[in-house]
């Protein structure tokens, strides 16, 4: 019997491997191969234990990164970051194949199914362990529901529809009979929603130091949220392109795009988000506001923002009067606050990332000299002008290149000096730099690497030549200007976010230059997200709906509450030292709207956000069509008034089509899997 169920055992795995495009049969799978059986892994508590750590090691895999540079997956690359190669060109252009980028179609694919597969096997064993205390059994098995769930949102989001498997296949079956179509949008949120309540209902509120990495209820519950807004917005909910949507069809011919809006949905995504909300597990991460320091430019003294007489006089988190808005952003995502002491991570993976993770981007972002890095990834004209002013009023002259400039207002000229410093309210930043740079709202501050802005490098080296807190320009003849056979930035506009001001690189040899980077993890899902998720969902509500809650505990009445909405809005402005939206722009659903764009645009710039967030809304084909507009990096400072007038980026062609809504489905997959069917715009292999 125990050499029948080890044969069944392998033989399921290939089956599934058919079915699910694997190489491999369970990576797991050195157990199989030193010839255990399913009944002496699920037996021994550290082989268990092994298993659902596989299960989860496919999250490590650089394909399934979340925040990295462009090496394995492109995503964090939109309208709002670019960088200095070739290749930027291709990917918003859509140039390039059915393979994906660097054959991350067929990577994503295969690592998420044979996560699930995997996971899916442990539920279906681990109970047979007593080994493990009754709690223990449920944790673990609230956590492989979990990454079933996971896996399936993370190629959700990428691929669209998806077959869902959602038992084991027969061995016996042929492989035709293995075969299967994809199923709709809809049945693909519906069914990550059923296993992340089954998560939630088994998984602790907290885990401790060492299980970061595990998820939680909150986890649980937050990508359901996730899911569920995605499900409720455009593109999923009966506004996608109807040429597109009718070509979105299964292997017989069914449409997997809803052809019908459901205002529902978004109540459904609402009370999904308020679940999260009344864990009262989270909080967003505030710096209380600095008095002195001994390193005015580095670590400045906090700069209480303009007067509101909501904020200005309470304390967090009715106010700002106690935090520092520039520190509260910069830190959250410098390395300064470890995971494990952030409130506002929901669910990470930690240091689990390959060697494309965040300080590589970081390195990418590090200017060329003094802070020894690549000067590759940039930031677009559009993405800085988002940027509110300190008073929370657009910067004069904004979107003024590509036709938004709604007030009429140009781009403010002239440049920092002692005469003009006593002006302006954040007037830390050094001279000769543009004026257009000044009064801008803190998370301008702790984002945007403008020409003439400081970079710390307090981790410098004095005997190498180096030197802390060096401000620097991206003029031509300048050591981080344009310079023929070298990196160099095309817009003129870096990035810092991410930048610790300890970070510096270590000389060109890959292996050393990040050994002076602070470590980062970043969170796949944080608070701030599920407040502006709430709010965005309640916006778009015109009647009330019942919604029970994840547990059927209660039952939350859902409608389009001005004070509901601003529990999502307020939190997130005044950390950021910004006024609230006005009573108008609450009472407007389309004027809120365009108000939640550009916050989440501010917000979760780099995070990974913006690509997906473009498509959901159905506004890619319009914002990633626009010209990528930037600095004229190629004039020098003796022509400074034209380098800050904004050009066209000429190297940085874009386009949208129809295709680039969902991302293309393996050659290899189609042909494994007969009922597998591509999407619009892509090719099947001949």
């Amino acid at each position: 019997m125990k050499t029948k169920k080890y044969i069944s055992s392998l033989v399921l795995g290939g089956a599934l491997c058919l079915l699910n495009g694997c190489t491999d049969y369970l990576e797991s799978d050195y157990l199989f191969k030193e010839r255990m059986t399913i009944e002496e892994v699920f037996s021994n508590r550290d082989y268990t234990n092994e298993w659902i750590s596989n299960a989860y090691s496919h999250l490590g895999s650089g394909y399934l990164q979340n925040v990295c540079g462009h090496k394995y997956q492109p995503f964090n690359f939109s309208d709002d970051m670019c960088y200095n190669s070739g290749d930027y060109s291709n990917w918003r252009n859509g140039n390039y194949g059915e393979s994906g980028w660097n054959n991350n179609s067929a990577e994503v694919w295969k690592q998420c199914y044979q996560g699930i597969r995997q996971a899916q096997i442990f539920i279906n064993n681990i109970d047979r362990n007593t080994l493990f205390t009754a709690q223990e059994r449920a944790d673990l098995k609230a956590q492989a529901h979990f990454l079933v769930g996971y896996y399936y949102w993370y190629l959700l989001r990428m691929f669209g529809p998806i077959p869902l498997v959602k038992a084991p296949a027969d061995y016996m079956d042929s492989y035709e009979d293995l075969a299967q179509g994809r199923n709709t949008y809809e049945e693909c949120a519906d069914y990550i929603s059923e296993l992340m309540l089954l998560a939630a209902k088994g998984l602790p509120l907290r885990r401790g130091y060492e299980d970061i990495v595990r998820p939680t209820r909150g986890a649980a519950l937050a990508i359901r949220a996730k899911a569920l807004l995605y499900a409720a917005s455009p593109l999923m909910n009966g506004y996608a392109p109807m040429a597109y949507a009718k070509q979105m069809i299964d292997h017989e011919g069914r449409e997997l795009l809803s052809s019908q809006y459901d205002e529902s949905k978004w109540a459904r995504a609402a009370a999904a988000a308020k679940d999260v909300m009344n864990l009262h597990q989270y909080s967003l991460y505030v710096f209380k506001a600095r008095t002195q320091t001994s390193d005015p430019i580095a670590y400045p003294i906090t700069v209480k923002p303009p007067f509101d007489d909501q904020f200005s006089y309470d304390n967090w988190p009715d106010g700002w009067a106690d935090i520092d808005p520039f520190e509260s952003y910069r830190c959250l995502f410098d390395g300064t606050v470890p995971l494990t002491e952030n409130p506002e991570n929901i669910f990470t993976y930690g240091q689990n990332q390959s060697n494309d993770n965040i300080v590589e981007m970081v390195l990418r972002q590090l200017p060329y000299h003094e802070p020894n890095g690549y000067s590759e990834n940039g930031m677009t004209l559009k993405q800085m002008d988002a940027y509110y002013m300190a008073d929370g009023t657009d910067a004069p002259g904004k979107d003024l290149e590509i036709g938004r400039n709604a007030d009429g207002t140009q781009r403010v000229s002239g440049y920092m000096n002692e005469e003009v410093r006593a002006n302006y309210k954040y007037s830390n930043i050094g001279d000769g730099t543009s004026l257009q740079f000044a009064d801008r709202e803190p998370r301008f501050y702790a984002s945007v690497g403008f020409n003439g802005a400081y970079w710390h490098l307090l981790g410098y080296t004095a005997d190498k030549n180096e030197n802390p807190n060096v401000q620097i320009f991206y003029y031509p003849g300048t050591p981080n200007g344009y310079k023929s056979g070298r990196q160099w930035l095309n817009t003129g506009i870096g990035i810092k976010k991410f930048v610790h001001p300890k970070d510096i690189g270590d000389g060109r040899e890959y292996e050393k230059q990040s050994r002076r980077i602070l470590a980062k993890g970043s969170s796949v899902i944080r608070y701030a997200d599920i407040l502006l998720m709430y709010a965005e969902a309640l916006n778009e509500l015109t009647s009330s709906y019942d919604v029970a809650s994840w547990d059927g505990g209660t039952t939350y009445t859902i409608s389009r509450d001005i004070n509901e909405m601003k529990k999502g809005v307020q939190p997130v402005r005044i950390r950021a030292g910004l006024h609230d939206y006005t009573a108008t722009e609450y009472a407007d659903a389309s004027l809120f709207r365009a108000k939640l764009k550009r916050e989440r645009q501010i917000e979760f710039f780099a995070e990974n956000q913006r690509y997906f967030d473009l498509r959901r809304w159905m506004d890619a084909p319009e914002e990633e069509s626009l010209p990528v507009y930037g600095f004229n990096v190629l004039l020098g400072e003796n022509k400074r008034d034209d380098f800050h007038r904004p050009i066209v980026i000429q190297d940085f062609v874009c386009s949208f089509s129809d295709k680039m809504w969902f991302w293309p489905i393996n050659y290899t997959e189609l042909k494994r899997n007969s009922k597998l069917t591509q999407n619009p715009g892509w090719t099947y292999p001949e």
